[in-house]
């Protein structure tokens, strides 16, 4: 889950009493104590620590009225001690002003700032958000529910990715990790979700389908490079493509250097090892061809197909000891999809003790 930015917290968490009291106490405690000292003893400086207590919690409007309760209070210990026309007491309320306005323009540049940086994060957010949409609850027969953990705390996508697309009989899922972090990743992924979603229900077979994704990453990798130039940034995806026909009890797979999906089932937990072994979605080329052949496996009702990045399965604990899926999910075979990815979600990161360190994207889906 992505962290907010600090100034969404500190606007959501309103100064309460106690906190408010705190300068105020302060302002109250310096005043009767100077008061009540001999006049040798002058603790009127510490007022300036008022102010700069509550520009940490508030912003310029409250840190603004402390720092003037504070010079009046300053002005009040002068006349108290007759010592208002006195050079010391009128330096000390001249730094005083001076500090309290300083601390309000931090504030009003720390919360421009701020509220430039929350802009920022809303449009990066909702562009992420259209990148990588939910998958529907529901798709003919089929159940799905997804998860998706960013390896870095303030995104909201990264390298993994998944899509659904209808045909007219049946469901089409697509689940990849596309090589590179950070924007290059972020940007090889929208290429190949803007591909799928843009052919997935168009190619009469899965087969054209990869060879369409395949072709669209080699191209977005060699439209600007010259014939000469060696290939020394290519970009490509792992991934996983599936095609679950509404009436027919089998799925259809092709595989593309990707983990094997697991079936999960009364009969307990099975991989689906595809016989034929696919190089990944861009380097499909590289061999000569562009071939790719479907296989079927058997998918009956009330079975499970769990989708899976290799963040999830590389995941590893404070010992080295990666995160065993096939081991857990042999518990989760009788629950709701969204109750499956709800507790893969709880269990990998008690695993992983919070800390990710690669994306990690899951797609659960049942055949009612």
């Amino acid at each position: 889950m992505p962290l907010r930015p600090l100034t969404l917290l500190r606007r959501s968490w309103q100064p309460g009493c106690t906190t408010v009291v705190l300068p105020l106490g302060l302002i109250a405690v310096v005043f009767v104590v100077d008061i009540l000292s001999p006049s040798h003893i002058h603790l009127g400086p510490l007022l300036v620590a008022a102010p700069a207590i509550t520009v940490a919690f508030a912003g310029a409007r409250l840190t603004a009225l402390i720092g003037a309760l504070a010079v009046a209070t300053q002005v009040a210990i002068g006349v108290e001690r007759g010592v208002l026309d006195t050079a010391n007491i009128q330096a000390q309320i001249g730094a005083l002003l001076l500090v309290s306005t300083l601390l309000v323009g931090f504030c009003l540049v720390r919360d421009r700032r701020e509220r430039k940086l929350h802009r920022m994060t809303s449009v990066a957010e909702a562009a992420q958000h259209v990148l990588l949409r939910p998958l529907p609850n529901r798709s003919g027969p089929l159940e799905i529910a997804h998860l998706y953990l960013p390896a870095e705390a303030e995104a909201e996508m990264g390298g993994d990715l998944y899509a659904a697309a209808r045909t007219a009989h049946s469901t089409r899922l697509l689940i990849a990790d596309v090589r590179g972090k950070g924007l290059a990743g972020i940007s090889h992924a929208a290429l190949l979700l803007g591909a799928f979603r843009a052919a997935a229900h168009r190619q009469a077979t899965l087969r054209n389908l990869a060879v369409h994704l395949d072709g669209a990453m080699r191209w977005d990798s060699a439209q600007w490079r010259a014939r000469d130039d060696t290939d020394t940034e290519e970009s490509f995806a792992t991934a996983m493509l599936l095609d679950i026909p509404d009436e027919e009890p089998v799925v259809h797979v092709i595989s593309c250097g990707h983990p094997p999906a697991l079936r999960l089932g009364r009969g307990g937990v099975s991989a689906l090892h595809p016989g034929a072994h696919h190089l990944p979605l861009g380097l499909g080329g590289l061999n000569g061809t562009s071939d790719y052949q479907a296989e079927t496996f058997p998918f009956e009702r009330g079975e499970q197909l769990l989708l899976y990045t290799d963040g999830v399965v590389e995941a590893r604990d404070a010992e080295g000891v990666f995160y065993p899926l096939a081991e857990r999910a042999a518990g989760w075979t009788q629950r709701h999809p969204d109750a499956v990815v709800r507790r893969l979600r709880e269990d990998l990161i008690a695993h992983i003790d919070g800390h990710l360190g690669d994306d990690a994207a899951v797609v659960a889906v049942r055949r009612t």
